[in-house]
């Protein structure tokens, strides 16, 4: 069968591989690959900065957002032929920790979890995939086209699910949130914000085309002024920061209201360094009350959140969220960044 791999650290190394069909063993589904996102994860280990191959392995399959119809299940599965499924990406660390023992594994706290598409195990990018039946999720059936949108939408969900967590620390009753960034994560943050019933903004720097109509047709304020015009009206109660930005990162720090919550989901990257009143941030967020957290990757209750989020979602909005659809023989295109590019997708099958 073709799968798209990579072998990690080598850059310019992706290519559509012939690789053995897989077959499933006690307890997995055999899954015929439908599509999968590509995201920045994905660019960063095609250009040989990130990955890990499995042991005894030179390439990797590559895919971690994945879409797929279940072939076979296993006798008395709650799946059936014809399900349309998405496969959770991490894998709880073998030793393990405390995190992992309890079903939180992307709370891992020694590392040697693995994930799918990324980490020491091959992803979803293939014609046929196997997974366990622990580690898959059952879409409605109307997200034939968009359930690749599940994985990315397990972040801004975990995201959201840790904000409430906070909040229930003392009466909790937020009114607004301001999102930066809107890529995929950020414009899905925006959804499970207005899903909420709260006031929500997004912040970005483009002045027009599909990010602000998104933005829009969500019935949400989208703010291309930067930081301190997007609250100039007000501070909101939650920032979600999903852009990694260094300036936006220390921004948002101070731009709540008093027992204000900021999570920040996008990754900076190293080196990059702003000035920064350490005294005075610190000060605000003391004498305010005020959280500051991160969060990444997701367990399997943060999978069932999202698919709920998405199966309530306007499908038209989710169709216009995927950009541009590439077929897996021309997957150089969907590594290559277009202007109007929000999600780009690999259509696995032919």
């Amino acid at each position: 069968m073709r799968a798209l791999t990579v072998v990690p650290g080598r850059k310019g190394s992706v290519q559509v591989s012939d690789v053995p069909d897989p077959e499933p063993r006690d307890g997995e589904l055999l899954v015929d690959g439908v599509a999968v996102g590509v995201c920045g994860t994905d660019k960063e280990i095609a250009s040989g900065d990130y990955g890990w191959s499995p042991p005894g392995h030179d390439r990797l399959v590559l895919g971690h957002e994945s879409l797929g119809r279940v072939s076979r299940a296993p006798s008395g599965s709650a799946f059936s032929e014809g399900d349309l499924v998405v496969g959770v990406v991490r894998r709880p660390d073998p030793v393990p920790c405390g995190a992992c023992a309890h079903g939180q594994f992307d709370m891992c706290r020694n590392g040697k979890y693995v994930e799918r598409g990324i980490k020491e195990i091959d992803g979803y990018a293939s014609e046929h995939w196997v997974v366990e039946e622990d580690y898959v999720v059952k879409l409605d059936p109307r997200l034939a086209d968009v359930g690749m949108l599940l994985e990315p939408t397990t972040v801004v969900a975990k995201a959201w699910d840790e904000i409430e967590a906070i909040g229930k620390r003392a009466w909790f009753d937020p009114k607004s949130v301001l999102v930066t960034g809107a890529g995929p994560i950020g414009l899905l943050a925006a959804l499970l914000g207005v899903q909420r019933g709260l006031g929500v903004r997004v912040l970005d720097r483009v002045k027009d085309g599909p990010k602000p109509e998104l933005v829009q047709a969500l019935g949400a304020t989208y703010c291309s002024d930067g930081l301190d015009a997007a609250v100039a009206d007000g501070e909101p109660d939650v920032i979600i920061e999903a852009t990694g930005v260094a300036q936006l990162v220390v921004g948002a720090m101070a731009a709540t209201r008093a027992y204000g919550i900021v999570c920040l989901t996008g990754v900076s990257s190293k080196g990059t360094t702003v000035p920064f009143d350490v005294g005075e941030v610190n000060r605000e967020i003391v004498l305010e009350n005020d959280v500051i957290f991160g969060s990444v990757n997701a367990n399997l209750h943060h999978y069932q959140l999202g698919a709920e989020a998405l199966a309530k979602a306007d499908l038209d909005w989710l169709h216009r969220l995927v950009s541009r659809r590439v077929p897996l023989e021309r997957f150089t295109e969907a590594f290559e960044a277009q202007p109007e590019d929000v999600k780009v997708v690999l259509e696995v099958q032919k």
